[in-house]
């Protein structure tokens, strides 16, 4: 029997987040703010889903629009009071003005979430060297999972680089899950599940009415449907 599939639905607040985990969603990320493609939600949001849904949270870990770091003892204090609020997975990703990872902002801001599983997010896609930001955050304690599209342009631009670093898995540098997402559309899953991807995340996809509408249960269950079906 096959894997089942990992399907990530990003929830704003309850409402998205019971929708989704009735839809048949594995994780929620959890953001605010995604006219800047989705920013560090407030802890309460985080307390008040954390006890309305079962399935497991990554709350996103960023100040400002872009994948520069800005204030990193910010964020420390930001990931300390969302772990003070239930948090115990997180999303983050940092680069500096060279397109490479920021190792110093990223390594700080691990540190402070002590061994706490998070997903690098798709700032790997403006990187300037993707293959070597790979390589340079592989051992760092806690990343599981790189967030991609494969281009910065959406799956659409990306598909071909998804299949490739699929195909990689285990070498240095690609022993985490690839978690596809970023325009990412039913008619590419077949071919990505071909390829051995098993991780899906959606967004407007999961919002008939766009981003001002909520996560629709329905929705996210055709993604379900579609993922389960192989």
């Amino acid at each position: 029997m096959s894997k089942r599939a990992v399907l990530e639905v990003i929830a704003l607040d309850v409402e998205d987040a019971v929708a989704a985990q009735a839809g048949g969603a594995d994780r929620l990320e959890l953001v605010t703010d995604m006219a800047a493609d989705g920013l560090s939600p407030a802890p309460a949001t985080v307390a008040r889903i954390r006890a309305a849904v079962d399935i497991d949270l990554r709350v996103m870990l960023r100040l400002a629009d872009g994948f520069a770091a800005g204030d990193v003892p910010r964020l420390v204090g930001v990931a300390a009071e969302l772990r003070e609020a239930g948090a115990d997975q997180f999303v983050l990703g940092f680069l500096d003005t060279d397109g490479g990872a920021d190792l110093s902002a990223v390594e700080r801001v691990v540190d402070a979430l002590d061994g706490c599983a998070w997903t690098f997010h798709r700032a790997i896609d403006r990187a300037a060297d993707r293959d070597a930001l790979r390589k340079q955050l592989a051992d760092l304690p806690g990343l599981d999972t790189f967030l991609t599209a494969g281009a910065a342009g959406g799956v659409d631009d990306g598909l071909p680089t998804l299949i490739a670093e699929a195909g990689r898995n285990g070498e240095p540098g690609y022993g985490q899950q690839v978690l596809v997402g970023g325009g990412l559309r039913l008619d590419h899953v077949p071919r990505l599940r071909t390829a051995g991807i098993d991780a899906f995340h959606i967004g407007g996809a999961a919002r008939p009415a766009g981003w001002a509408g909520a996560v629709s249960e329905g929705a996210v269950r055709e993604w379900r449907t579609a993922l389960d079906a192989g």
